[in-house]
């Protein structure tokens, strides 16, 4: 009997696409949440073949151009230490980011589009072991008042048969602090769209990556082939007169938004988004509170590839 809790995950960057690192537990675990796998996707191909009767194919069915998808949420926090990735680092590079390192100082992660990485990912249930090579994917962040940030993962990659290896090392997880609640205390800058202090609710951010399976007769790959960053901030709604987000939707100007959370060195979290582009405006209610719910998009400038940054500190 396999039990829900006893699942597990483990992640490596690939030095060459497709072929397995061999992650090991304790160096590459991570501290994750609503781990859920599908285990075989695929195009069902059934052979045409005329048999003299109606119905389904003798032949059987062929699962064509098998992958696997895995999606999970892990809490957004740093390592612990500034200067060291965070231990989900390698995911957030195989959803289209560079990692620069500046020791005992930062790590920041951008958007990149070429020279992509990949990871091996290696999911346990409860003693059945999912191998899950070449993987690639998106992700989005989520930051709601008086909860805990977290960014949710959706990943793909080549089909390896599961297996009951056993994990090699242990559960412990490394270089991924306690979160911080998303409070007044906690979010030390609070800029959106050039307006400091704005009265959020919430604030969700996805890089939108557009990736798909690329079956050949050489190869087999998950390939990045878009991104449109943006999401949604929900405010308290201001008079018109001292905050006009209607006519900044208008507008065609950019703002510059910004969000720090911690400010305890090691668990500094900053997501920088320059170019803040306001593409829709509605109402809504919380409680009883008038609220606007602000979509928006996160542009680059005309040298591309600077959209945002997430760094750590």
């Amino acid at each position: 009997m396999a039990l829900t809790r006893k699942r597990f995950l483990i992640a490596k960057i690939e030095s060459t696409y497709g072929t397995d690192p061999t992650p090991v537990g304790g160096t590459d675990a991570i501290q994750v949440t609503n781990l859920e796998v599908t285990p075989i996707e695929s195009d069902n191909i059934q052979p045409p073949a005329l048999q003299g009767f109606i119905g389904n194919s003798t032949r059987g069915t062929i699962l064509a151009n098998k992958r696997v998808s895995v999606t999970f949420d892990v809490e957004l926090s740093g390592s612990g230490t500034a200067g060291t990735a965070p231990a989900y680092g390698s995911v957030l590079k195989a959803c289209g980011l560079s990692e620069t390192t500046v020791a005992d100082t930062s790590v920041t992660y951008a958007p990149v589009s070429s020279t992509f990485d990949s990871v091996t990912i290696y999911c346990f249930y409860d003693g059945t072991r999912h191998k899950i090579t070449g993987c690639r994917g998106s992700a989005s962040f989520t930051l709601n008042a008086g909860e805990l940030p977290t960014i949710s993962f959706t990943m793909t990659g080549l089909y390896n048969a599961p297996d009951d290896t056993a994990l090699s090392g242990d559960f412990t997880v490394a270089n991924q602090a306690a979160a911080l609640e998303v409070s007044d205390a906690n979010i030390t800058t609070n800029t959106f769209h050039g307006v400091t202090d704005a009265c959020l609710e919430s604030l969700s951010f996805a890089l939108n990556n557009e990736f798909t399976f690329r079956p050949l007769m050489c190869s087999e790959s998950v390939v990045m082939t878009n991104r449109a960053p943006g999401g949604n901030a929900v405010i308290e709604a201001p008079d018109v007169g001292t905050i006009d987000y209607f006519a900044k939707a208008v507008a065609t100007a950019t703002g510059s938004s910004v969000f720090t959370l911690g400010a305890t060195g090691g668990n500094i979290t900053t997501l920088n988004m320059p170019q803040t582009d306001i593409t829709g405006v509605s109402y809504g209610d919380t409680n009883g509170v008038v609220n606007l719910s602000v979509d928006y998009l996160a542009l680059p400038t005309t040298s591309g590839n600077d959209e945002f940054t997430l760094v750590y500190t």
